[in-house]
């Protein structure tokens, strides 16, 4: 039997966070291993549990969820952690990639959208609504004539190939295709450049990339947002019937 995926659930709204738990921890490849009321229990949990996933809800009574997830982070680097709101300002969520969120998901979205969106991430991939995805392509258009931390790191001129073609929105199979390398040579690569850049997320990547205008055509466009997943599958911030991948 494959191995579950752990998931913690960070929601003070009783209702919400049993409901979801209870329907979570009934798919054969999930086990919810808390369910918490806040940050600081949460936090505990985090600790205790060494959880996969963490679900945690935007609108914490405390209004510290930023904190929450840079603190989760910090605890447990791989955790993986999705945030959970209505409808979230551009700020927050911009707010929310720095702070290390690995995906979003609103939560009027269906019960095969939670589902489909925890997977992905347990598996490597950074998940947006298509929803928000406009929100992150204006933050990057604002943003690039900003300084960038692309350029405060000396980064190897493959270092710097890979990071346009992450911003390009290709997977690591269709980089290594591309650069007629090996896929684990370019996971290896991607790896380099989150540690250089101190960032946590193929999202951040392509985010940073965009600012210093390494993968734009210099009329403040984008073609993708997009970052690929961990697993080779094609992950795209174009707006699609279902989820977005970046």
């Amino acid at each position: 039997m494959a191995k579950r995926i752990l998931v913690l659930v960070i929601e003070d709204n009783r209702l919400v966070r049993d409901g979801l738990a209870a329907v979570l921890d009934a798919q054969p490849d999930f086990k919810v291993v808390a369910a918490a009321e806040g940050a600081n229990a949460g936090l505990l949990q985090v600790s205790e549990t060494k959880p996969h996933v963490v679900l945690v809800d935007a609108a914490l009574g405390n209004g510290d969820g930023h904190r929450l997830v840079e603190t989760v982070k910090k605890t447990n680097p791989d955790a993986r952690v999705i945030v959970m709101d209505l409808l979230p300002a551009q700020q927050d969520v911009i707010e929310f990639i720095k702070a290390g969120a690995n995906g979003f998901i609103v939560k009027d979205a269906t019960i095969d959208e939670f589902i489909r969106t925890i997977r992905s991430v347990a598996q490597g991939a950074d998940v947006v609504p298509p929803s928000l995805t406009a929100t992150l392509l204006s933050h990057i258009a604002d943003n690039r004539r900003a300084p960038s931390a692309m350029d405060a790191t000396r980064m190897t001129k493959r270092e710097r190939e890979i990071t346009e073609l992450i911003a390009e929105g290709l997977s690591n199979k269709e980089i290594a295709q591309r650069l007629n390398i090996a896929t684990y040579t370019v996971k290896s690569h991607v790896h380099n450049i989150l540690e250089k850049q101190a960032l946590h997320s193929r999202l951040q990547i392509a985010a940073q990339a965009h600012k210093s205008g390494a993968a734009g055509n210099g009329n403040g466009a984008s073609t993708a947002t997009a970052a690929p997943s961990t697993d080779g599958t094609r992950a795209t911030a174009r707006p699609t019937p279902s989820l977005a991948k970046v």
